[in-house]
């Protein structure tokens, strides 16, 4: 079930970089279960593998969920077509990690045997079990729009213990092993890896390490390197670009982390902290090399001192983002190429809120469902924002919000292109839209309004007709939840 709730946020503005809009309000989407009582766009509990790109250009959300039963399984989300169970390997449990542009959904899937194993899902070919290194358990991490996956596999277990490497998958290889960093103090230990993510050039980054170590490995080409030697201690790889700039965080010592930034030309660089602040991390990058991320800004442990949401660029240094009126702390989750920037606020009573964050417009509140409470993770190029939020009994379901209505009418043309409608019924209908766009660019959201609705009544008096009844329902709802983000009468 598709439900669009409007949500005011008194004194917000989205800002919009391709109209001259001003007031505009986000609109949330609940995206429902398969049928159970939760879904989550992050890792769900005792989760079989970490969550990535989890919304696409196109709008598709993966995640995982319940069923009536209790039971787990990844799932896709459309607009046209809802939540579609993906189903499993055979076992009880699968959980959805990434998605690409295309389609291709990868993750991890329970076997009737208990173990659990890697798989990519195609809507023409299903599931795919993309099996292991020789071990018995695997799970997917990411996967890239040429269809390359990785992710981490045990090995064959040997007379020590069974330890994992980091997996590079390919339609037409299958899985190969890209190795691990090796342990310079030990040849008795066995030394493991995860792929965490991956760029459409093929680079990967994730994590290395053995017992008291974890470092960020960089593998392109089929060379792994380490990218902080220097640093002993723990690190992690969140984040990778197109010109494969890599992003995390290192520990340093005793409760002190850094955020860094690394390049083939630059190398490392300790992105600081913010005033006041010893503990920081870094989550994201946007092809622009935009770091955002958390730092702590006062005293505190970890998980009880105050943190804020920051951006870095190599110009500006870094800046911090604030929080929302009311909570003391901030994260930032995601960032996408336009610099819009969203996460979570968080206060001392409890409170949890998703965040949208502009150079323009600010810090806004996205709001929630019934719950009141809510959490943003990751953000497409047309403003398009997944997470998750809490319904007024308790349970939590993934959501979907809408915040830029110039970009959700370009989405509405791209679908109506793929509908094949007669020539006549579509150009009507994209001149409307067109219409709708160049009032929104003049800044006259009355005149967008009138256009709406045009649109509205003319897809429904060719339903059935020109267009068929799902056709129909999908336009009115699309145009439906532009006409909430800008406040129509």
């Amino acid at each position: 079930m598709r439900r669009a709730i409007l949500m005011v946020a008194v004194g917000a503005s989205v800002s919009l970089a391709t109209s001259a809009l001003g007031q505009t309000v986000p609109v949330i989407i609940d995206l429902g279960t398969l049928g159970g009582t939760e879904s989550y766009t992050s890792a769900p509990p005792q989760a079989l593998t970490a969550t990535g790109r989890v919304l696409t250009e196109t709008g598709q959300v993966v995640g995982t969920s319940t069923l009536a039963d209790g039971s787990l399984h990844a799932f896709s989300w459309t607009q046209a077509g809802g939540m579609v169970d993906l189903g499993t390997l055979g076992g009880g449990r699968s959980e959805a990690s990434a998605a690409s542009d295309g389609g291709q959904v990868v993750g991890a899937s329970a076997l009737a045997d208990g173990s659990s194993h890697a798989f990519s899902w195609t809507q023409a070919g299903g599931m795919v079990d993309l099996g292991t290194l020789g071990g018995t358990n695997s799970h997917a991490s990411a996967v890239n729009e040429s269809g390359q996956v990785v992710g981490e596999s045990w090995m064959p277990p040997d007379d020590l213990y069974a330890h994992s490497h980091a997996f590079l998958w390919t339609q037409e290889d299958g899985m190969t092993d890209l190795g691990a960093l090796r342990n310079p103090e030990s040849l008795n230990v066995k030394d493991s890896a995860g792929a965490t993510a991956i760029n459409d050039a093929g680079q990967v980054i994730g994590i290395s390490g053995w017992y008291t170590e974890y470092h960020v490995f960089f593998w392109d080409s089929g060379n792994m390197i380490d990218l902080i030697p220097q640093y002993g201690g723990y690190s992690g790889a969140s984040s990778v670009n197109e010109s494969g700039q890599v992003v995390g965080w290192t520990w340093w010592g005793h409760w002190t982390s850094r955020p860094f930034s690394w390049t083939r030309e630059s190398g490392f660089i300790d992105l600081g902290t913010l005033p006041g602040g010893w503990l920081s991390e870094a989550s994201a990058v946007n092809d622009s090399g935009q770091v955002v991320g958390w730092s702590m800004t006062g005293p505190g442990y970890p998980d009880t001192g105050p943190r804020h949401a920051f951006s870095w660029t190599q110009d500006g240094g870094m800046i911090d983002l604030g929080t929302l009126a009311g909570m003391e702390s901030s994260e930032a989750r995601a960032v996408n190429d336009r610099g819009q920037v969203v996460g979570t606020g968080t206060s001392s009573d409890g409170s949890v809120r998703a965040f949208s964050w502009t150079q323009a417009g600010g810090m806004i509140d996205l709001g929630a469902l019934g719950g009141g409470r809510s959490e943003a993770f990751a953000i497409n190029e047309s403003g398009q924002i997944a997470g998750e939020s809490q319904l007024a009994d308790g349970s939590w379901h993934a959501v979907l919000w809408k915040t830029d209505p110039v970009a959700e009418i370009e989405l509405l043309v791209q679908t109506i292109d793929r509908m094949a409608l007669p020539f006549g019924t579509q150009t009507s209908l994209e001149r409307k839209l067109a219409a709708a766009n160049a009032a929104l660019a003049a800044g006259d959201i009355p005149a967008a309004c009138e256009v709406l609705a045009s649109f509205r009544d003319s897809v429904s008096a060719q339903s059935e007709k020109r267009i068929t009844r799902d056709q129909s329902q999908d336009l009115v709802a699309f145009a439906a939840d532009v006409h909430d983000m800008l406040q129509c009468p």
